[in-house]
């Protein structure tokens, strides 16, 4: 399969996998084809207030457009996991903001944070998980919406 051509079916499929995350109402599918040795393509789709595609591929394969996947979504070349202040999920769950619902929310955007400090927390099998800060920091970014679902190592926060 030349490049072009796998290019080509890769846009393709990307697309088709937006279009699956929004007509099943899913908030994030994960997926990896293997071309071959070192040929392979990670995607990862996902939906907060709107579908974002996370794409990652080896230095071999072409980059991915961002215009041609689908009009509605954006492509983030970064996948936030791989972030070296990302905070990912330990578990599978529900998250919660704030220790109760109207309460003042644990963390916010600019926040400055301790290590220690609850930033969270996850509800599992009826469980309420407080997730830690693992060091100390300021929250730049807060990828995980109140009462939404999160999936086991899934980027909830970054701490810079």
């Amino acid at each position: 399969m030349s490049n072009t051509t796998s290019h080509d079916s890769d846009v393709s499929f990307i697309a088709a996998l937006a279009e699956l995350l929004r007509e099943n109402d899913l908030t994030e599918l994960q997926v990896k084809r293997d071309y071959g040795e070192n040929d392979s393509l990670n995607v990862r789709v996902s939906r907060q207030t709107q579908t974002v595609m996370h794409a990652s591929a080896p230095s071999a394969a072409p980059a991915m457009p961002s215009a041609t996947a689908a009009p509605s979504p954006v492509l983030e070349t970064a996948d936030p996991a791989s972030h070296p202040g990302a905070v990912t999920s330990p578990m599978v769950g529900t998250v919660y903001m704030s220790p109760e619902p109207g309460a003042a929310p644990f963390a916010t955007v600019g926040a400055t944070v301790n290590e220690g400090d609850t930033i969270l927390i996850i509800e599992a099998m009826k469980t309420m998980n407080h997730i830690p800060a693992p060091r100390a920091g300021t929250i730049k970014r807060i990828l995980v919406e109140d009462g939404g679902p999160v999936e086991f190592g899934a980027p909830l926060v970054i701490i810079e």
